[in-house]
């Protein structure tokens, strides 16, 4: 009930407030469901499909090198753990509440659950966060590169529907294409399925800062304890970047609205009390059991990585205008046409604060929410502009304010209609992304960028009928439809790419498919080393097979027998490593061009 409506039942000589029509209530209940089921099947499709078993196989193993090392570090995490409790025969939830019971159930709970750990040794580049959840999965589903993901897609599928929740809470209309979109676009679907820390960060800001908003408009300290409680989790995700992103974003904002007050009663005690209770136990547990925590977390990993180019991320200034254009795809134009709609709302608002007669008998001037919704989206990303070590995963953040805005800009303009510019603009934008990812499997298969006539003429006609498609659909059932029909070709591509290729997206990019080949054709070999290979196939490797591997140009040669996986165009050096050795070629790995070489042991 608003305002007005409160003032008026509570005046007894008002006019009665007319009774709803009969069955409005009940319409309102099946289209909130329906809107809740489309939005769970799409959100569903866009997480899972081809990555879990049961729900179109998991198609893609662990890629890149980040992906396999978190894994890896949750599964000897979990090791630690249920080494830790089966020594002391206890679990997490004492047996009883005798002294011995609650000690055994602290040393299981703590056993494995401070210290990352990555071969055996400590691994202190980010917070725990992730293991954590990885390993509640790991012990759930069991150790595999699929369950490894579902922190990541959890994580979002949570945002997604607090999108949806929030926006039908206080801005509806527009809630389900905001929610429809933020599942959708690139950047949140690939990050979705990736087992890394930028989804664990970005999820609980997000939510968090969509918290901090709501209590903003309605003084209730109910959704200020969503910041310190969702902020507590992004700082356990990645550290000390999220209270920074956070209190900057609200600052700015509260300094062009000067409204100092709120700011000072956005530092709410309970909220710093469980804060810091949530956060202070595992960061003094990892420093006190290791000491160079500190220096390496801290120093090296967040202060050092942003100053300099010591991780070998550098990037130009304008790298993540790049990324985020490919980020929002298919909805970047309209991405970004509603961010400089926001901007002029913004410059509006701040316009009329400045007329002292701007809102008669209103203490707050207009609404705030584009706004916030722009400082939001663009701090992060002029703040990590400035960074000498980037990455794409740095402006997640960043995303879900834009998907905000774009769902809340298509609601808006429903009734006038959306300008032929714009629309043709963001058909094309769907036909390109349907364009590139039907080429995709041909550059990976002939690794050229100029693909076979035949599939060249598809992916035209595709994204002609693409642009046809989008085009007609909007013409004929207006704006309201556009989320809709966009949204097939992005379910099309991911049946086309998982669903039909997934294979080939697995033989180029992960080491599963190679560790699979080695244990098929070489079952009792445990010794596998490399020479001359990438990161991510030497943690994929090592990750699937759960043994450290040895490197030749660290370790040297081993004496014993073992196997050892080169580049096909490095062969010519195993003389030079292997002199007085005996060495058989077992198999030709050609999808990522290594080759398998069966090293007898030193006479």
């Amino acid at each position: 009930m608003n305002e007005t409506q409160q003032s008026v039942s509570d005046n007894p000589n008002s006019p009665a407030v007319p009774a709803p029509e009969p069955g409005m209530f009940d319409r309102l209940s099946l289209a909130s469901l329906w809107e809740a089921a489309i939005l769970l099947a799409v959100t569903a499709f866009m997480l899972l499909y081809g990555l879990v078993p049961f729900f179109g196989g998991d198609q893609l193993g662990l890629v890149g090198a980040d992906e396999p090392r978190y894994a890896q570090v949750a599964r000897e995490m979990l090791q630690a753990h249920s080494d830790a409790c089966h020594e002391v025969h206890a679990r997490v939830i004492p047996h009883s509440l005798r002294i011995d019971d609650l000690a055994a159930s602290l040393h299981c709970l703590q056993g494995g659950s401070i210290t990352p750990l990555l071969y055996g040794q400590p691994w202190l580049e980010k917070p725990a966060l992730y293991y954590w959840r990885a390993m509640s999965f790991f012990k759930e589903f069991g150790v595999s590169d699929w369950s490894a993901r579902l922190p990541s897609s959890s994580g979002a599928a949570f945002l997604i529907a607090l999108v949806f929740l929030h926006l039908r809470r206080f801005r509806p209309g527009g809630h389900l294409d905001a929610a429809l979109i933020t599942a959708s676009c690139l950047g949140i679907a690939a990050f979705a399925r990736g087992a890394s820390t930028d989804m664990q960060l970005a999820a609980p800001f997000c939510i968090g800062m969509l918290g901090w908003y709501a209590w903003y408009e309605t003084g209730k300290k109910f959704w200020l304890f969503d910041l310190y409680f969702f902020g507590a989790a992004a700082t356990l995700a990645k550290g000390p970047v999220a209270p920074f992103l956070a209190l900057s974003i609200i600052f700015l904002f509260l300094g062009l609205r000067k409204e100092w007050a709120v700011l000072r009663r956005t530092i709410w005690w309970p909220g710093i009390v469980l804060y810091l209770v949530m956060v202070l136990p595992w960061y003094i547990a990892v420093q006190h059991s290791n000491p160079t925590f500190y220096r390496q977390f801290f120093l090296e990993h967040n202060l050092e990585r942003f100053a300099t180019n010591r991780y070998m991320h550098h990037q130009p200034f304008w790298y993540y205008i790049a990324v985020l254009f490919i980020a929002l795809m298919p909805w970047t134009v309209i991405g970004i046409r509603a961010l400089f709609d926001g901007i002029d709302v913004s410059i509006a608002e701040w316009s009329a604060r400045r007329k002292p007669l701007r809102y008669l008998g209103h203490g707050r001037a207009g609404d705030a929410f584009p706004e916030f919704l722009v400082l939001w989206a663009i701090f992060p990303i002029l703040f990590f502009s400035f960074s000498g070590s980037k990455l794409p995963g740095y402006i997640l953040p960043s995303i879900p304010p834009l998907t905000i805005l774009t769902g809340d800009y298509l609601y808006r303009i429903r009734e006038r209609g959306m300008r032929p510019w714009l629309l043709w603009s963001h058909a094309a934008c769907c036909a390109v992304l349907v364009f590139v990812l039907l080429l995709a499997p041909q550059h990976m298969k002939y690794d050229t960028l100029v693909p076979p006539k035949f599939w060249l003429i598809v992916a035209a006609i595709s994204a002609a009928a693409t642009i046809a498609l989008v085009i007609f659909v909007a013409r004929r059932w207006g704006t309201q439809q556009l989320c809709k029909v966009s949204l097939v070709p992005v379910l099309a591509m991911m049946i086309f790419l998982l669903g039909f290729h997934g294979r080939e997206l697995d033989l180029n990019y992960s080491a599963r498919p190679l560790a699979q080949e080695i244990a098929a054709q070489a079952p009792n070999e445990k010794t596998v080393a490399v020479l001359g290979i990438k990161r991510d196939m030497d943690y994929g490797l090592a990750f699937y097979r759960n043994e450290r591997l040895v490197h030749y140009d660290q370790q040297g040669v081993p004496d014993g027998e073992h196997l050892l996986v080169v580049r096909a165009n490095d062969t010519d050096e195993l003389g030079r490593w292997l002199t007085g050795r005996v060495y058989t070629p077992l198999f030709l790995y050609d999808a990522q061009g290594f080759e398998v070489y069966k090293v007898l042991a030193r006479q």
